[in-house]
């Protein structure tokens, strides 16, 4: 596999578990909360500003005032008055593009399609499924509370969206911004994997 590979997913479908397995049968690097790990120790920022910076919104209009933009999109001028997340998003976009020229691996989330989109050796994949299915792995795997868990899903989901949609101006999940999307839950997460390696295998 000479690929650099982004997944981005749905809370709950798997995605990153899809890509562990993926790297591990190419046998190349994967990046997920390692990434966090690493941009942290080159930029001086906290791990844990780091953790946050994906999953702080809860809907656009207040994710773009907390991240010093105007109702219109107008940020202000100058890399002075960069909000602590937009740092963080540069530091952190520094760090997929180091580990992309140090050559094929897998990266979960943190707007990787985007940063690497003018690269030619980058596919994108998206991976959803079913709300039954998400909620199982939910309750099953992160101990969400069941009467709890559709609610956390659906703002976990949006917390993603809103950060993909603010830092790359391209809409989450839309289908065009991905070489291909798959539903986990209809075919079970090894298939899923089978399925994906076969795709990345000929290209």
């Amino acid at each position: 596999m000479n690929k650099i590979i982004t997944i981005s997913r749905q809370y709950g479908s798997g995605g990153r578990e899809i890509g562990a397995k993926i790297a591990q049968r190419f046998g190349i690097p994967f990046y997920d909360n390692e990434l966090i790990t690493r941009a942290a120790k080159e930029s001086g920022y906290s791990e844990a500003a780091f953790a946050n910076a994906e999953t702080k919104a809860t809907n656009s209009l207040l994710y773009s005032i907390a991240m010093g933009m105007s109702a219109y999109g107008n940020q202000e001028v100058g890399f002075g008055h960069l909000s602590l997340d937009d740092r963080i998003y540069l530091a952190q976009s520094d760090v997929i593009k180091k580990v992309a020229e140090e050559g094929p691996c897998v990266i979960v989330g943190r707007c990787a399609d985007y940063i690497l989109k003018d690269r030619d050796d980058v596919v994108h994949l998206f991976v959803y499924a079913d709300m039954d299915f998400r909620k199982e792995r939910a309750i099953r795997i992160d101990n969400v509370a069941p009467d709890k868990v559709e609610e956390i899903i659906t703002k976990k989901d949006k917390r993603r969206a809103n950060y993909y949609n603010y830092h790359s101006g391209e809409k989450w999940g839309k289908a065009t911004n991905y070489h291909m999307s798959i539903n986990s839950s209809f075919v079970g997460i090894d298939n899923t994997v089978d399925c994906l390696i076969n795709f990345l295998e000929r290209l």
